[in-house]
């Protein structure tokens, strides 16, 4: 019965938070937990993003991160929202800037829940291939953790092979 509803809820469209206010959606977030993406599969420790609004409506993003070797990685990107009615929609791109025309470039980056407060967040894209749990600390207390999980399995999440990278307390 579980799988059964499961598999529903991965048949449900998902909705992104009805409105981000990016001032406050600012600044640096500390990676609790992901599923497995290819761009971050040296990440092993102390994960961020930091965001800043840019006055033309665009948000430069800033990612890092330590290698198991002790190294610290880091990539630059920006960030803009697709729709205007859908304020809860970004689309990110890490490429270099004369490839922002192409389509394939803009990766979809959805704030699918987020606290009143902005303390925490799950961000993922709607082929629930990508998922985040992102939170203002490093760390993030365990009632809350699994509490986003549940939540994100209920919209249709396989939270099978999560990736914790930061403090669960």
């Amino acid at each position: 019965m579980a799988m059964a509803a499961a598999s529903h809820a991965a048949t449900v469209p998902l909705a992104p938070v009805p409105d981000l206010d990016l001032a406050r959606y600012a600044g640096t977030w500390h990676e609790i937990a992901r599923l497995p993406m290819w761009f971050q599969r040296k990440c092993e420790r102390d994960v961020t993003a930091h965001y800043e609004p840019r006055p033309d409506g665009t948000v430069a993003v800033h990612n890092a991160c330590v290698t198991a070797e002790g190294r610290t990685i880091a990539s630059d990107g920006v960030a803009r929202r697709p729709d205007a009615f859908a304020r809860g929609k970004l689309e990110v791109r890490f490429a270099p800037a004369w490839l922002s025309w192409l389509p394939l470039v803009w990766a979809d980056y959805w704030v699918l829940a987020l606290d009143d407060d902005y303390r925490w967040a799950l961000v993922g894209q709607p082929g629930r291939k990508y998922l985040w749990i992102l939170s203002r600390e490093p760390s993030m207390d365990r009632a809350t953790f699994e509490a986003l999980k549940r939540q994100a399995t209920a919209m249709g999440y396989d939270l099978t092979p999560l990736i914790v990278s930061g403090k669960v307390e």
